[in-house]
């Protein structure tokens, strides 16, 4: 894994952000994100499985048949999101009331089967583990990111509009147009910044 392999996978999270850019795992986010707390914990949770599941895909890629990889994949998963349903349901029951029947779902979450699918079924363990540590991180600083304007928005105007699906739809394409619009322009930047340096160069 060359420095420039290495800086485009590190970057994933963030280039192709799970929520914003890829449109990822819409279901668990708009639901989930209607308070700051309920956000972060679903994204630690999903990113926990992301990240391990990554890691056991790459190191069996080679010994899963293709014509089963796809249910070798979600037994992985499957497995993942029952230890952390496990650990959950016994430690955090509170936490396990507000989002433990979303965490069951993280098994048929199309980020973690898509990084899969895609990534961590072709390549080597650390490139993986790096995709998925990013991944994961992309798509806590979404999630939790709505949560948080969610809750600051219910707090300012005193309505339960923004918790609800509705208000989660319509924060999400705020959210997700200033996030583009801010990472189009960075992009335009970079793209000047290298046009000038190789006119100064030819």
């Amino acid at each position: 894994m060359n420095k420039e392999e290495f800086k485009k996978t590190a970057l994933g999270g963030l280039i192709n952000n799970p929520v914003f850019v890829l449109v990822l795992g819409m279901c668990p986010t708009i639901a989930k994100s209607d308070n700051i707390i309920n956000a972060l914990s679903l994204g630690l949770c999903t990113a926990f499985v992301l990240i391990f599941s990554n890691v056991i895909i790459s190191l069996l890629r080679k010994a899963i048949p293709d014509k089963v990889h796809l249910p070798a994949y979600i037994v992985i998963i499957a497995s993942l999101v029952t230890l952390v349903q496990m650990f959950v349901s016994s430690f955090l029951p509170d936490l396990n009331d507000s989002i433990g029947a979303f965490i069951s779902l993280i098994t048929v979450n199309c980020i973690i089967l898509g990084r899969a699918e895609a990534f961590a079924g072709k390549n080597k363990v650390l490139p993986s583990l790096i995709d998925g540590v990013s991944m994961g991180l992309g798509f806590i600083a979404a999630i939790t990111l709505l949560g948080a304007v969610r809750q600051l928005l219910t707090i300012i105007f005193g309505s339960g509009f923004f918790d609800k699906t509705m208000g989660g739809f319509i924060v999400l394409g705020l959210v997700m147009a200033v996030f583009n619009a801010i990472f189009a322009s960075v992009k335009e930047k970079q793209r000047k910044k290298t046009v000038l340096i190789e006119r100064e160069v030819a």
